[in-house]
């Protein structure tokens, strides 16, 4: 058992799950390569529990890494799909257009909010400092809701109050604040990776 699937056994199993996949294409074979990751992404969405995916394409030319984020409801849910025949399938033909095997890492939680494009496999930074950047963005966003929206939330009865609140500021978290929170702290986040890391 890999270190990755240790991590998958000691996560809560209801939790969702981000699953970070890193490959590096051999060239010529970008084509080929995101045709068969649409089908992926295409077969996985039929899936239960598929939540979303993302592809980050390599920085430069002379970068064949590509970044593939995707997201299931929970372990059982993922497990379903990763143990597929029609994973399966497609995967057998995607490893044989790479430099090397794919890496893959496994999160949950706001470890997720925390990746920079580029570098793999994730490696969260320590949870106080992903706790204190999570309140810098949180607390303003909580503030600027009330602040534009606060006379009209007021006529709004409390737990539908809430459940706005937290579906904008989760939002704005997750699509909007934390990835430019990342870049901008980190230095501070990752401060043992070079400076020329891609």
């Amino acid at each position: 058992m890999t270190d990755n699937q240790s991590a998958i056994g000691e996560q809560d199993s209801t939790a969702p799950l981000t699953v970070v996949v890193s490959r590096r294409v051999r060239k010529g074979q970008q084509e080929a390569f995101e045709a068969l990751s649409s089908q992926m992404t295409e077969r996985a969405s039929r899936f239960p529990g598929y939540l979303g995916t993302a592809m980050f394409r390599p920085a430069s030319p002379d970068d064949p890494e590509y970044r593939i984020v995707f997201k299931f409801r929970d372990r059982e849910t993922l497990t379903a799909w990763e143990e597929s025949e029609e994973r399966a399938e497609l995967l057998e033909q995607i490893e044989s257009l790479l430099v090397r095997p794919s890496e893959r890492e496994v999160t949950s939680g706001i470890v997720t909010w925390f990746t920079l494009p580029g570098q793999n496999p994730v490696q969260p930074p320590p949870k106080w400092k992903m706790t204190i950047v999570s309140w810098l963005a949180l607390y303003p966003a909580v503030t600027l809701v009330f602040v534009i929206f606060g006379d009209l939330l007021a006529q709004v009865p409390l737990l539908l109050r809430t459940m706005i609140v937290t579906i904008v500021v989760m939002g704005l978290m997750s699509y909007v604040l934390m990835p430019r929170m990342t870049k901008w702290f980190k230095f501070w986040l990752f401060p043992d990776r070079p400076r020329n890391s891609r």
